[in-house]
């Protein structure tokens, strides 16, 4: 009998006693039963193996087995979840003839990833696009940063299926991966600048993929990095704690110093230093840039005064949260329709006296989706007691000692507004680079290669500022702001630090929720016609969306999962699809990614 080993850096030695595996010996290395050591290979398993399930704790890590089906019981390329009798349950996928068992909930944000896109080899999350690797667990595409557990898989004789896994997790169905160990003979270092997603994704993959030198986080805010996306969408006041990705034991066991509440002032590439806010400075080997970007301000008169916000970071929610208070008494503005503005005006609401939206658009989100849905979107807010005037703008804040009390629109109506909510647009934190001998256009925006690096060797950049190569788009660079993609920045930067040399293979992957209402979106590019299926008035459509050749450069949905994971899967493997092939089955497509 023999068994494959998913990757994993903990070292297990097995021995088979009367069917039961008994793990000798585990290497110990920080809190290594949080850890997942998930074998997950298809096996098989001998006339002695036990049947019905199986209770051990080994090397005090306890350990569960359980036939959860018959071999039969699974088509190829189907995956269902099973029951571990009473402790958990697990994804288990059938591809290629071979069983894998991993969590059957993405790590994000729990979505059954049964329902997602199986591709090949790995599995993409239905609501934000996630992809787990089927033999180890490991994340590969984002948000999130954990990992999938993965378990033993062996098929006996009689094509029983079992699968043998950690209790702990059964219960926690996410795994963070092994920190290697910093060497302090090791003189390299890595500066990473920018605590967002996609800088606190970096440190976290050069670690775990074996750098044993200095790494330091630059963040500007006083937090942890910590999950951005709810930022636009906390309808009610939180702990930072409860959004932190990683806790403070997490960088000091890792050996990762995090700098907070200082920026970076300047970089001088000839001398490979970073000066700081603060005074100090630090040198490095490599370089990663992730500072993101920052909220565009209109140039009006009075855009000064007090209660006008902008929706960046934790403390800008915060602030909303705080001066909207909970008695309903604030007539509140919002200036956008884009997604950022739309999800504070849904997640707000309730709270507001009024809530108006403004924008220069005929419809919410028409830009991207078309009059048609826009319309539809606008109905389910003014449902919901928003309030919406297109085709102008703010000019003009009006207030009393300071304080905000009405905005004045371009058509000369004048609005109460005890509250304003800017959310039109961005620009990027990269003012300090610009003497730097580092490439930027005249946005701002930093030029990149395939790896992420800049025209100065060994200085990366990711994320919002990066205007980088996208897969989906030919190849052709783009800047694109959004935490998946920032997250996948940070994956790649690393390896290629790790001189890995990882290219980009993007997919860009965007979402939102308003009022119950899952909107996806995957791919990129200028359409020049599009092709909506289903229901828009219920708000229960697909849109595929044209170049000038008819070929599918982006998908959209609504409450339509998880067909955009699906095409994104597509597009990943470098498949197309046209209007042609969508002429007898809008959807046979689905079958061809797996």
């Amino acid at each position: 009998m023999f068994i494959n080993r998913c990757r994993s850096t903990t070292i297990t030695a097995l021995r088979f006693t009367q069917g039961l595996v008994v793990n000798r010996q585990l290497r110990k290395m920080g809190n290594s039963e949080s850890r997942s050591y998930s074998p997950n290979q298809q096996c098989s398993s001998s006339k002695n193996d036990s049947h019905g399930i199986i209770s051990r704790t080994d090397s005090q890590v306890e350990y569960v087995e359980a036939i959860v089906c018959q071999s039969t019981d699974l088509k190829e390329n189907e995956m269902k979840v099973f029951d571990i009798a009473e402790h958990g349950k697990v994804l288990l996928v059938k591809q290629k003839g071979e069983f894998s068992a991993v969590g059957p909930k993405c790590t994000h944000y729990g979505a059954p990833l049964n329902t997602g896109a199986l591709g090949d080899g790995r599995v993409r999350c239905p609501w934000h696009g996630a992809c787990f690797n089927l033999k180890t667990g490991d994340i590969e595409d984002f948000p999130g940063f954990d990992s999938l557990p993965c378990h033993q898989v062996t098929v006996t004789d009689k094509g029983e299926v079992k699968v043998r896994a950690k209790l702990a997790d059964l219960k926690s169905n996410k795994r963070v991966k092994e920190i290697g160990i910093a060497s302090p003979c090791d003189s390299t270092a890595v500066v990473v600048v920018g605590g967002g997603p996609s800088g606190a994704t970096c440190v976290e993959t050069l670690r775990s993929e074996g750098f044993k030198g200095r790494i330091t986080l630059v963040c500007k805010e006083k937090y942890l990095p910590y999950d951005r996306v709810k930022v636009s969408k906390i309808g009610t006041a939180t702990d930072i704690e409860k959004l932190q990705a990683r806790n403070q034991q997490y960088y000091e066991e890792a050996n990762i110093e995090v700098l907070k509440g200082v920026e970076a002032t300047k970089v001088n590439t000839e001398e490979r230093m970073v000066e700081l806010s603060d005074g100090s400075k630090l040198t490095y080997s490599a370089l990663y840039l992730a500072t993101g970007s920052k909220p565009r301000v209109p140039i009006i008169p009075g855009i000064e005064l007090s209660n006008i916000f902008t929706v960046r970071n934790f403390d800008d929610a915060m602030n909303i949260l705080n001066q909207l208070g909970s008695d309903k008494e604030k007539d509140v503005v919002v200036l956008g329709l884009s997604f950022i503005g739309l999800e504070v005006a849904s997640s707000c609401v309730s709270k507001a006296k009024s809530m108006t939206v403004i924008g220069k658009d005929t419809a919410p989100l028409g830009q991207i989706f078309g009059t048609d849905i826009g319309k539809s979107l606008q109905t389910l807010f003014e449902n919901n007691n928003v309030k919406f005037h297109f085709k102008t703008t703010v000019v003009k804040c009006n207030g009393e000692n300071g304080v905000l009390k009405s905005v004045e629109l371009e058509n000369g109506e004048i609005l109460p507004a005890d509250m304003l909510v800017l959310g039109i647009g961005t620009t990027y934190y990269t003012d300090f680079i610009k003497d730097s001998g580092i490439n930027l256009l005249p946005n701002g925006a930093v030029i990149v290669n395939d790896k992420l690096e800049t025209n100065i060797k060994n200085v990366y950049a990711g994320g919002d500022i990066a205007h980088a190569p996208v897969f989906a788009n030919n190849n052709d660079q783009m800047s694109i702001g959004h935490i998946g993609l920032s997250q996948y920045h940070g994956l790649v930067a690393a390896k290629n630090i790790l001189k890995r040399e990882t290219p980009l293979h993007t997919v860009p992957y965007f979402w939102t929720m308003l009022f119950g209402k899952s909107i996806r979106y995957a791919g990129c590019g200028r359409p020049v016609s599009s092709l909506i299926e289903g229901n828009v008035a219920e708000l229960k459509f697909v849109i595929f969306f044209f170049d000038k050749s008819d070929k599918v450069i982006s998908v959209a949905s609504c409450m339509r999962d998880p067909v955009v994971s699906q095409f994104a899967e597509l597009l990943h493997q470098g498949k197309s699809i046209y209007k042609k092939d969508l002429e007898s089955d809008s959807f046979a497509w689905t079958t061809t990614i797996n």
